[in-house]
């Protein structure tokens, strides 16, 4: 069974799925990422209006759909009639579990700019609880509140992960304690390496599709890459190993 810890190389981690070659959080990009080699997915989530976990980026329809308006605004049901892209569907947390099985990896992001207790982290914990994935999880988010959130609704066999795009950002991480921290990856160099090696922190990165920065991110010895072309990065860090 894969976990996130015990691999010998970076992991290779689907941004949104396969999000290069199919529609961004949608089963079609998650079902490609896992055909193509990945070793996980990562995705975002939100609540619909009647409290289910639902798989979008956005807090708005528009981007990424041909609905109009806030995804809290519809029930499940009326965003399961939208249209994600070539015809997929807005995916619910437990039909992406179910879909890809056990044996994978997933990074859970919150979408949730909220500093009071929603219910999101509640019900991303119990779908997970339910389908039996803990140590297959990381669940992360760039508010920290949200990450407080999550760690008392979650089993200690899931981890959680603070995100960030800055490096001013940090003090969040003394905050909550976390077991992985996801920076932009041109946060990263040995001094930033350094510094989550002495706090114990996997780092995982995003949004990798430049091979040459993957290269560079590989030998600072990250644990894992996030991008939208994982059969291209994967080929790109491994063929050596064919």
């Amino acid at each position: 069974m894969k976990d996130w810890i015990s691999a010998q190389r970076p992991l290779i981690i689907g941004h949104r799925g396969a999000s290069a070659e199919a529609p961004e959080n949608t089963l079609a990009a998650f079902t490609l990422a896992q055909n193509q080699g990945a070793d996980g997915i990562e995705f975002d989530v939100q609540l619909s209006a009647d409290g289910w976990p639902v798989v979008i980026h956005d807090s708005q329809l528009e981007r990424t759909t041909n609905g109009r308006g806030a995804v809290q605004q519809f029930t499940v049901a009326e965003l399961q009639k939208l249209d994600a892209g070539q015809g997929q569907p807005i995916p619910t947390l437990d039909e992406v579990f179910e879909t890809v099985g056990p044996n994978f990896l997933y990074n859970v992001e919150l979408k949730t700019a909220a500093l009071r207790d929603t219910g999101l982290a509640a019900a991303v914990a119990d779908r997970i609880q339910a389908h039996g994935v803990e140590r297959q999880t990381v669940v992360s988010s760039f508010n920290p509140l949200a990450m407080r959130y999550a760690r008392r609704h979650l089993t200690q066999s899931t981890w959680v992960a603070h995100l960030s795009y800055k490096s001013a950002f940090k003090f969040k991480h003394s905050l909550i304690p976390v077991q992985a921290v996801h920076p932009y990856y041109r946060m990263v160099d040995a001094d930033y390496m350094a510094w989550a090696k002495k706090h114990g922190w996997r780092v995982h990165v995003w949004t990798v599709d430049d091979p040459a920065e993957a290269q560079r991110l590989a030998g600072l010895g990250v644990h894992a890459l996030i991008t939208n072309k994982p059969k291209f990065i994967q080929g790109v860090l491994f063929a050596h190993e064919d």
